[in-house]
């Protein structure tokens, strides 16, 4: 009963100290305006210092209810938490390699279509599991995958299709899904930057076999670090557990044992019968837990989900309507009639007339404390790390190389002020005004 009231006291300590914080004074032209961070209350200071007063250092309770919440937003039967989004893609190929599949399994030399214009992690567990990538370019203006030429980049060896929702806007969905059920190939949705959006009133993240999530701070909710793999498929779900757990057969929660009811009566591969469950391995896995602190973290994040969509959405509008009166000289953003994207920036591609490069626009920006990015890697076959990989491309790439060297994006997440975005759009009509 002390323990308790003690806990409670700090809890409430907890909840004074975030109140009594200054909140940070926003200064036009001194103060940095970041593409992406962490927007919280003392909601997620609570669950954080709760978690740690606990001292239950792996998944415990808030993993359990922070898994089962997600899952329940999405309206996804199974949620797998890990440490990191780069880690659920691991996972997600990973997973498509197990024997359990049998003859849908993913063997090494299986072609897997995807794009090169993106991150890193959505390209590198296809060559980490010895696959082969096959590019495709993307639209400009949506900079998503050329849909239409999926088609036409299916062989024998074709198994998979696995590709972003480019900076929260969904692909073409409907004409994906004809083509997967029609060759009968696995599709993955790396989701890591659209948790949130929506086509034809559905989330992204449910179309696919598996989808996956990342929680870093500059997606659309943080645990830190953090990720999550989502799927309705059972078998699935116990191959993804499996290698995010050590590779291991059994699937005890942590801190459990014997959930099988015969830990001491498998036998299996060339182990001795009755060798401990616990300690039996079906997969060549990893360790890719995400910790209850994080998960603690994520539970106050997701409240906040719905509101920090619309305002997402709310400063994508804004930025679009202001947009428009320059677009003679920027690509302005497009989307699919049918979606509804919870956007995680604000691309402008520079036109080949404009009377400007990007690198004076974004110096110019940045010089002005606005902050910048590109379009994540460019053309990641270009990048240092991917010379001379396997890979197929069909086609050419021009879009990617464009988008590489004229693309920049904005910020549109929630700590955004209406004072920032006063600062933004009047920084843009000054550097207008200066080249017209």
């Amino acid at each position: 009963m002390r323990a308790q009231q003690i806990k409670r006291r700090i809890l409430q300590d907890v909840k004074r100290f975030f109140k009594s914080s200054e909140e940070e004074k926003f200064f036009p032209g001194r103060t940095y305006i970041n593409y992406a961070g962490r927007v919280y209350d003392e909601k997620e200071l609570i669950n954080l210092v709760d978690a740690s007063i606990e001292f239950w250092l792996t998944e415990g309770r808030y993993s359990k209810e922070f898994g089962e919440k997600l899952a329940r937003f999405f309206g996804i039967k199974y949620c797998i938490l890990t440490n990191s989004g780069s880690s659920a893609n691991l996972l997600a190929i990973s997973a498509l390699t197990s024997p359990l599949l049998k003859e849908k399994r993913l063997k090494p030399g299986d072609e897997v279509i995807t794009t090169a214009c993106g991150f890193p992690t959505t390209l590198n567990p296809i060559i980490q599991n010895n696959l082969v990538p096959v590019f495709i370019d993307i639209e400009l203006g949506n900079y998503n995958i050329q849909v239409e030429k999926i088609e036409k980049a299916i062989t024998k060896k074709t198994k998979a299709v696995f590709i972003a929702h480019t900076l929260g806007n969904p692909v073409d969905l409907d004409k994906i899904m004809k083509i997967v059920k029609k060759y009968k190939l696995w599709f993955i949705e790396d989701n890591c930057d659209s948790l949130g959006s929506k086509y034809k009133g559905k989330y992204t993240g449910t179309f696919g076999h598996i989808s996956t999530c990342s929680f870093y701070p500059a997606h659309h909710i943080t645990t830190g670090e953090g990720g999550a793999v989502l799927t309705n498929n059972p078998i699935l779900k116990k191959i993804i557990l499996s290698f995010r757990d050590w590779g291991r057969d059994c699937w005890c929660e942590t801190g459990c044992d014997n959930s099988c009811g015969k830990r001491f009566s498998w036998k299996l591969g060339k182990l001795p019968y009755g060798y401990d469950h616990k300690y039996i391995y079906s997969h060549i896995g990893y360790n890719l837990k995400m910790t209850d602190l994080q998960a603690a973290i994520g539970i106050a994040q997701l409240e906040k989900l719905p509101g920090f969509i619309k305002t997402r959405r709310k400063n994508f509008s804004k930025l679009f309507e202001f947009f428009k009166k320059y677009e003679k000289y920027f690509v302005l953003p497009q989307w699919e009639k049918d979606s509804e994207p919870a956007w995680f920036g604000f691309p402008l591609l520079i036109k080949k007339d404009a009377p400007f490069s990007r690198s004076e626009i974004v110096n110019y920006l940045e010089n002005n404390k606005i902050a910048t990015r590109m379009l994540f890697g460019g053309n990641l076959l270009r990048q240092p790390a991917y010379q001379g990989i396997i890979r197929k491309t069909i086609g050419n790439l021009k879009n990617t190389d464009y988008v590489m060297n004229n693309l920049f994006w904005i910020g549109v997440y929630p700590g955004i002020t209406e004072e920032k975005m006063k600062y933004i759009l009047n920084t843009f009509d000054k550097f207008m005004q200066k080249i017209e």
